[in-house]
């Protein structure tokens, strides 16, 4: 579908802030009208559509916080608990918990990027996951899992689907939390999420298939950094 709009903007309406297309209320795909609570993240959803080129195709990839909205309202509203359980369960296997076991300089890079976010897990919302070296598998306390759930359930829909993206994008659900409560940014949850990958590259170089695989990964981390942050902004100054 190509751009059919003259101009995107945003009113206030009931629930919060609708983003409209030439005056219209711009609906999601399951057909409900797209309000989101913060103007800071509505202004930023019309200026995703504002940047579309007149008569180019709109593409959904570059779209990603307008992505986020419409599944918030189309499929967790609905379907909450699910999303929750689903997001919570990387718990039991978040990628900071597995390390390698050599070489030395793997090891040293996993423990100083990872081991500072575990330990702000267990300080912050109580859960002190294990540790394992290599790829068996380890049980986390269950009243590590059930603190990390309570975290990921006490965020609202709009928010619990940037969470939901952000945690399996990253394979670890302390990282999404970590970036949810601004402990990390957009880049350095990157970096702890892709450890492991930016490593070899320093070692063995790149190829073309895994730098754009890396840089989906990229842009999904910051849209979901970028979505909770618009959303934590517009909480403060209210």
């Amino acid at each position: 579908m190509k751009r059919f709009y003259k101009e995107a903007g945003v009113a206030a309406g009931e629930g919060g802030f609708c983003v409209l297309l030439d005056g219209k209320p711009m609906r999601t795909p399951a057909k409900a009208t797209l309000v989101v609570p913060t103007q800071a993240l509505a202004d930023a959803i019309a200026a995703e559509w504002a940047s579309v080129p007149e008569k180019a195709e709109i593409n959904a990839a570059h779209l990603p916080l307008t992505r986020l909205a419409a599944t918030g309202i189309d499929r967790v509203v609905s379907r909450r608990n699910e999303v929750i359980a689903d997001t919570a369960k990387y718990a039991g296997s978040d990628l900071l918990c597995y390390r390698a076991t050599a070489p030395e300089s793997l090891v040293k890079l996993q423990r100083d990027r990872w081991q500072p976010l575990l330990d702000w897990a267990a300080e912050r919302h109580g859960a002190r996951l294990v540790t394992a070296e290599g790829i068996g598998f380890v049980e986390q306390p269950e009243d590590a899992k059930a603190r990390l759930r309570e975290a990921v359930a006490a965020h609202g829909d709009l928010a619990l689907s940037a969470l939901y993206n952000l945690t399996h994008t990253a394979g670890s659900v302390v990282i999404a939390l970590a970036v949810s409560d601004g402990r990390l940014d957009a880049a350095e949850a990157f970096q702890a999420a892709q450890t492991d990958e930016l490593y070899q590259i320093d070692r063995w170089g790149d190829d073309p298939t895994a730098e754009k695989q890396r840089e989906g990964v990229r842009q999904d981390i910051a849209a979901g950094a970028r979505f909770l942050s618009l959303l934590e902004n517009a909480r403060m100054r209210g």
